[in-house]
């Protein structure tokens, strides 16, 4: 099997715990090192990689892949200079701070002949997949509405400055925003148009921690939902369809587990707890189904496996610039909402 050298531009939490884990089990992959600005890390855990000084050492290096899992603000600046280095690459969501960025990497990458992949992860969530499946056996029959949800009970502002500083990067629209939207677009297409509201609700915030955006498909729609202030969580996913209706509450384990720094693996991983699992009310064929359904088994491993195809084999990326360019369409879309008080037409 080739070997694809990857390179990572931090390991913080997402190098540690998103990124080098797969890279490091996918055997297609070899993680050469990472860009480390303060903390020197990558080695304690990795001992025979490099520790990179700047982003110049590691576009120099030997090195075919680059994930840029810097704050959001930075990743139109570092992306770019990946692809002009005709390296491929890997972009953390979201994609980029607005969507004339998004539109120019997409066609960069083009350009140069390389590959540019965006780190929408959560599509390998079990939840979802599982949420796919259901609306794939089409046994809730013609969809009326859904709802997604991604909150946390988190009254505190984060440690992390770039989190809570007014940047083009910073707030829960782009920090949470993007995984749901892209669930959304994923699951149900693009939609004719948007209306949305933002807030701030934590004391001393200065950046958007409440967000709720309706999206518009011809004959249903479909709402989006981030707080920080849900402390007894709502189901993640509703769907509501004219023969019945889907419930799933938000279980995959995955991150927990890297968190905990316990290592993937291809049989085992990703496997929810039981009392995690969602409940089907619905008729098929003249009969009543009542009660929960099996979900599927979650591992992002095929994002990275993804990857290695589309450099190996020239097939599209796992999640595309173009999906990135999409997200980016229905967050602009949102700002102007919410600034306007009304819908936006796509």
């Amino acid at each position: 099997m080739k070997k694809i050298k990857a390179a990572l531009l931090s390991y913080g939490m997402s190098g540690k715990v998103f990124q080098a884990p797969f890279l490091e089990l996918h055997p297609g992959f070899e993680l050469v090192g990472s860009w480390e600005r303060s903390k020197k890390l990558i080695q304690e855990d990795y001992p025979n990689v490099k520790s990179y000084v700047t982003i110049d050492e590691v576009l120099a290096d030997d090195v075919d892949l680059v994930v840029v899992n810097t704050p959001i603000d930075t990743h139109f600046e570092y992306a770019k200079r990946v692809l002009e280095a005709g390296k491929h690459a890997i972009v953390e969501k979201a994609f980029t701070s607005t969507l004339a960025e998004a539109e120019e990497l997409a066609v960069l990458a083009k350009a140069q002949g390389v590959k540019l992949a965006v780190f929408q992860n959560r599509r390998w969530d079990s939840d979802l997949k599982t949420v796919r499946q259901v609306l794939k056996d089409g046994v809730l029959g013609e969809i009326v509405e859904a709802e997604f949800h991604f909150d946390r009970y988190n009254p505190l502002l984060s440690p992390k400055l770039h989190k809570e500083t007014v940047n083009s990067g910073s707030g829960i629209l782009k920090d949470l925003g993007p995984h749901i939207i892209d669930q959304a677009l994923y699951l149900f297409g693009f939609p004719e148009a948007v209306f949305a509201d933002i807030r701030i609700t934590r004391a001393n915030s200065v950046v958007d921690d409440w967000v709720d955006i309706l999206l518009y498909y011809p004959d249903f729609r479909v709402r989006l939902k981030a707080s920080f202030f849900v402390r007894e969580p709502n189901p993640a996913y509703v769907i509501h369809g004219k023969n019945g209706s889907f419930l799933k509450h938000r279980g995959d384990i995955q991150e927990d587990e890297l968190k905990l720094m316990k290592k993937p693996n291809l049989t085992t991983w990703g496997t929810e707890p039981l009392e995690k699992e969602g409940f089907l009310h619905t008729e098929v064929a003249d009969k009543i189904i009542h009660g929960k359904i099996p979900t599927l088994q979650g591992n992002y491993y095929e994002f990275f496996d993804g990857v290695y195809n589309s450099i190996i084999s020239d097939t599209p990326e796992p999640v595309t610039a173009q999906d990135g360019v999409n997200v980016m369409r229905i967050i602009d879309a949102v700002i102007q909402s919410n600034l306007e008080k009304k819908v936006i037409e796509l």
